[in-house]
């Protein structure tokens, strides 16, 4: 894949996780809007390939659907602010930025999680107060850890019992 093509391939997995794919909106008539906003920004320019994708190598750590609506609406708000300070009197512009705001509007789940991590990486865990609390509800983060682990065992093991392979 190159890096021209990478807007779109974002683009495309977001539409499709978010439902959008196949309904009002198709890639292919967002294809040029894309291609004129690649042109505005010059992506074809040779600096584009260093260091590698920015977006889809993100996702690859991404597996459960639930997971990909989490860090694919973190891309969306990242590609809607920088959308923002760019010319919205260009139609391609407006359609592509229209499109992304629809998606985002559709998840507020995902950006409430996405919100959450930010909050918890942005606690000092060097602070007393900080730590008191933490430690006050370690055996409830556990309790909720060991529920969840053994859900998704028992959900393995079900499945492994229907599947007749």
């Amino acid at each position: 894949m190159t890096c021209q093509t990478y807007s779109l391939f974002v683009l495309s997995v977001i539409m499709i996780y978010f439902g959008r794919f196949g309904n009002s909106l198709t890639l292919a008539q967002l294809q040029n809007d894309i291609d004129q906003l690649k042109a505005d920004f010059n992506s074809s320019h040779s600096d584009v390939a260093d260091g590698g994708p920015i977006f889809t190598e993100k996702l690859i750590n991404w597996t459960e659907r639930n997971e990909k609506r989490i860090i694919l609406s973190q891309i969306v708000s990242m590609y809607l602010e920088m959308l923002e300070n760019t010319d919205k009197s260009k139609a391609h512009v407006r359609h592509i930025y229209e499109e992304l705001y629809t998606l985002r509007n559709s998840l507020p789940d995902g950006l409430k999680k996405r919100r959450d991590l930010m909050d918890l990486a942005k606690l000092q865990m060097s602070d007393l107060k900080i730590q008191r609390k933490a430690v006050n509800e370690l055996f409830s983060v556990l309790q909720k850890l060991v529920e969840t682990s053994t859900s998704l065992k028992r959900k393995r093991s079900q499945s492994q019992r229907r599947c007749k392979c």
